[in-house]
């Protein structure tokens, strides 16, 4: 046998057996980085979990806050007033306090 033979007996190579694996493999890639990088990605649900993170960090402040209001708007209240506090929080508005007095107060914020 000769090489011409030999040439002619083999089969060509063809490319419909090589692009189902090629197109497979560059869809695996397409769905692979929409999966990470995308808009519903794991990188923008890292992102949104941080930024819950941080939005709960400002509720709880802003709801101990309000609560911290609440008791001392409770203290004003006809029902249960406080005249102390009634006392202290107008001398604060209109600078009154007596010359043999000392008046500390306290920051209500």
């Amino acid at each position: 046998m000769s090489n011409i033979d030999l040439i002619r007996t083999r089969e060509p190579l063809r490319l419909r057996y090589l692009l189902l694996p090629v197109l497979g493999g560059l869809l695996a890639l397409y769905f692979g980085y929409h999966a990470i990088m995308g808009g519903q990605g794991l990188q923008a649900y890292f992102e949104n979990e941080q930024r819950i993170a941080g939005l709960q960090d400002q509720l709880d402040t802003r709801v101990a806050t309000r609560e911290q209001l609440d008791r001392h708007v409770a203290l004003l209240r006809p029902e249960s007033l406080d005249r102390d506090m009634l006392d202290e929080r107008a001398r604060a508005a209109l600078g009154y306090a007596r010359p043999d007095e000392l008046t500390i107060f306290r920051d209500l914020r």
